[in-house]
């Protein structure tokens, strides 16, 4: 499956960018009411217009700590706040992504990106205006009218995408977006992630199994579980993010092998 090549997104105005969201959780203690958390005692703050990418073993609550960034579940203790808001729930400011697109196949294309800002009341006219320019600036011109079933699977997680950033969140909580996608596919949606993020200001928490795919995206990486005696969370900083030729980098290799090296012992 080979994805189209695609011209670098163009910004749209400054003004109209929204600042990214401030995400914090303190001495936080995250999972599922009734059972013991999966993490306890996290203490993070992602910066607004970070890329955090977020790893860890199986089970180790990647997903659980995305979730409750996003209001989804709420946290067991402890805070977790946007902006020095308590999150109590989801919010049209923060937009998630999933490894499943979860496109409605009786929509086309243009009416999934619609979806969202339909139900945020906006306009015909204008939200018409969003899910076009979206859809071309994934590189899906021309795509507009085709219903999910005839597209592939990444040009599915580029209707999703355009989806979610049409909206213009503040924040944008990616669940292994890309997990599903073969290694071709994939490596064509990390270079168009990495496009569209040189036009967004939005917050960026990035959930992946994949080590070198949190290098090339994160500005930080946060390990989650590795150790028992440990805190829940490690962050390590990226050297050269987004930057495919830092693989090799010495800073780069550093990290890699020290996140390698946690995962396998944990």
């Amino acid at each position: 499956m080979t994805l189209s090549p695609t011209a670098a997104p163009s910004a749209p105005p400054a003004a109209e960018v929204p600042d990214g969201a401030r995400l914090t959780l303190h001495d936080a203690a995250i999972g599922r009411r009734g059972a013991p958390p999966v993490l306890d005692g996290i203490g993070l703050d992602v910066v607004p217009g970070e890329v955090l990418a977020v790893v860890g073993a199986s089970g180790c609550g990647k997903s659980t700590l995305l979730r409750t960034l996003a209001g989804l579940l709420p946290a067991l203790g402890g805070e977790v706040r946007e902006d020095g808001a308590p999150v109590t729930g989801p919010g049209g400011g923060r937009a998630l992504v999933f490894q499943e697109d979860g496109l409605l196949p009786w929509r086309t294309a243009r009416a999934n990106v619609e979806l969202p800002l339909a139900i945020g009341r906006v306009g015909r006219t204008r939200r018409r205006a969003a899910a076009v320019e979206w859809l071309a600036r994934v590189g899906l011109a021309g795509y507009e009218d085709r219903l999910p079933h005839r597209l592939s699977g990444g040009q599915r997680q580029r209707v999703q995408l355009a989806r979610a950033l049409a909206g213009e969140p503040r924040a944008l909580l990616m669940d292994e977006p890309f997990g599903a996608l073969d290694a071709q596919t994939r490596a064509g949606m990390q270079q168009l992630l990495v496009d569209v993020l040189r036009t967004t200001r939005a917050t960026v928490v990035f959930v992946t199994h994949d080590v070198d795919e949190a290098l090339l995206l994160g500005d930080r990486v946060a390990l989650l579980g590795a150790s028992q005696d440990g805190p829940p969370v490690r962050l390590l900083e990226v050297p050269r993010p987004r930057d495919r030729a830092a693989h090799d980098d010495p800073g780069t290799a550093a990290v890699r092998r020290e996140l390698l090296a946690s995962l396998t012992s944990s």
